[in-house]
């Protein structure tokens, strides 16, 4: 059964990929050296780059400018530059630079010039063992050395914890020169037992058999590995499949298609193990030797979102074209791009379009309604949560958040019995979800409601995970509200020390040491959470109780049933 590389598999992986660490030595343009280093801290290499090139032009021979700005380019994706500076750099004669080696091998292989290749393997050329060792075998492939690329593989297979890896590609590479059967004994696990594939290598398992005549067992390879729902990629191939079509085997075309594929499968082994960058690097030769790797692109994407370059990765989830398979998921990923950057406006329009024109699709539904959630307009989220439901074939443990955030909306919108239905069925799906648990047994606390039950829901849910600030809050405040003063002072500080700067938490613990006597502490603790940016409704009455006091207040709000708010989980 194919599935994703184990943990300990992918700690010896970093082993073999991490080699010398990325270096640089040297100073330059004062000015625009330092505004370089802060912007390459940022991760912004956009600037970083910009930056680096100024300072070069005072100072062409300095192997720290000229390290910089490789790095910088790199991130860029923008590799005529990267290779420059990195011929550069090597005729500067010092020690070797792996970011440079990065780009010079990024140029070689996208030349097809494959001899080179094996010329600097046989020097100082040092990406990590892995990569080092996959590039030159997919390096003799290139060069018609189909014999010699076997070895290679071979010895990555002889390698304790790079078995898969070697395994995969040397069956990719069978493939490529049309020894089908070949690859398929050694994805099927017959030649040499099961090995771990990810999603990647069961598409090109399945394109071999199609290519084989045995679309059937294609259909049944994906249907084992994915299930039968919804998704565009896979939906495209079972079409395809079904129809009799022959599937051509594209995963890879070419020696060079073989070295992006090296990239890629190295950077699925770092991605979230590694520095968020050394995997870019590696995604980003990827995409440069293979524009069209659907998967280097999304993970691309996906990888500068979390370092913050909000605009490269809008820039790189827009190459999709709505004729991709996986322009659905570029799009999503876009939108919340957008969002992140503070384009609420765009973001919510890429999702209302994709809604338009793949309505039928759940994950676009969820997204939507996740995106209008956030933006507090819990109306039109429930409806796109509920259309989300109703394109479930069937309901399974797993579509518990979908309810979940579906009673947030009622909630929201004060229709408490919708929302306590949706928590409830919510529950049944997963009994012991502990954000569940708080959410349910907060609402029916802050309502006066089945006040045994709801503070065991509390309880359960702060046992699930009780680091958890906004939990521990929850269960502070129902005793709060059972008049368990003193019971509440405890969790109401363990949750002030787990949540410091939220406001709700604050002014909650502010409340608690009211009502036991500490009163100037209490007035300390409003004065902290009117410094955390509360809401406004919240901040009004964190003034009222600092000019009138909590007694006078909750009398206040007893005869008026005003609602007090609770923490309540994030995004």
């Amino acid at each position: 059964m194919p599935h994703a590389v184990s943990r300990t598999l992918t700690a010896l992986v970093m082993a073999a990929v991490l080699a010398t660490p990325l270096r640089a030595d040297g100073d330059g343009d004062a000015g625009a050296y330092l505004a370089a280093r802060v912007a390459e801290s940022e991760n912004d290499f956009r600037a970083a780059a910009g930056w680096y090139g100024k300072a070069i032009l005072s100072d062409s021979g300095n192997a720290r400018l000229l390290e910089g700005a490789i790095l910088a380019e790199l991130g860029n994706g923008d590799f005529a530059i990267a290779a420059e500076a990195a011929r550069q750099l090597k005729a500067l004669g010092g020690p070797p630079s792996q970011l440079a080696e990065f780009a010079l091998l990024a140029d070689e292989a996208q030349r097809e010039d494959y001899a080179a290749i094996l010329a600097a393997a046989e020097g100082d050329r040092d990406l990590g063992e892995l990569v080092n060792a996959l590039v030159q075998a997919w390096a003799h492939v290139g060069a018609g050395k189909m014999s010699e690329a076997i070895t290679a593989f071979d010895a990555v297979i002889a390698t304790p914890g790079l078995e898969a890896f070697g395994l995969y590609h040397k069956a990719l590479a069978l493939a490529s020169v049309g020894d089908l059967e070949g690859a398929d004994a050694i994805l099927s696990g017959r030649a040499s037992g099961p090995i771990f594939v990810m999603r990647r290598g069961v598409f090109a398992h399945a394109q071999i058999l199609s290519q084989l005549e045995r679309n059937a067992e294609a259909l049944a390879l994906l249907d084992s590995s994915f299930g039968t729902g919804p998704d565009p990629i896979i939906d495209d191939l079972r079409r395809r499949l079904q129809a009799g079509e022959p599937l051509p085997f594209d995963t890879v075309r070419t020696a060079r298609d073989g070295i992006a594929e090296v990239f890629f499968t190295v950077s699925t082994a770092l991605n979230g193990e590694a520095d968020a960058v050394y995997t870019l690097l590696h995604l980003r030769v990827a995409g440069y030797l293979r524009p069209d790797h659907t998967d280097a692109l999304l993970l691309t994407a996906d990888v500068l979102d979390r370092l913050g370059q909000l605009e490269l990765a809008v820039e790189t989830y827009a190459l999709f074209t709505p004729d991709s398979p996986a322009y659905v998921a570029a799009e999503i990923g876009r939108a919340n791009a957008l969002r992140a950057q503070g384009k609420s406006d765009a973001a919510l329009e890429a999702l209302q379009a994709l809604a338009r024109s793949h309505g039928t699709l759940i994950g676009v539904q969820f997204a939507l309604g996740d995106l209008l959630r956030m933006e507090e307009r819990f109306d039109e989220a429930e409806v796109a949560y509920t259309a989300a439901l109703d394109l479930l074939p069937e309901i399974g443990p797993d579509d518990w958040v979908l309810f979940f955030y579906r009673g947030i909306c009622h909630e929201q919108s004060q229709d408490w019995a919708a929302a306590e239905a949706d928590f409830r069925r919510s529950l049944d799906l997963n009994p012991n979800q502990p954000q569940v648990l708080n959410y349910l047994g907060y609402g029916l606390v802050d309502r006066g409601e089945k006040l045994e039950e709801a503070l065991g829901l509390i309880e359960k849910a702060v046992a699930a995970d009780p680091e958890k600030g906004y939990i521990i809050d929850s269960l502070a405040w129902a005793y709060f509200r059972l008049g368990r003063y003193e019971d509440a002072l405890e969790p109401m500080e363990r949750a002030s020390l787990l949540e410091p700067v939220d406001p709700i938490v604050t002014d909650h613990l502010g409340d608690v040491y009211w009502m036991v006597g500490r009163k100037l502490e209490a007035q300390f603790q409003w004065r902290r959470a009117l410094s955390f940016d509360p809401t406004e409704k919240d901040a009004e009455r964190i003034r009222r109780k600092l000019d009138k006091g909590l007694d006078t207040v909750m009398a206040e709000e007893a005869a008026g049933a005003v609602p007090v708010k609770a923490a309540e989980v994030g995004d």
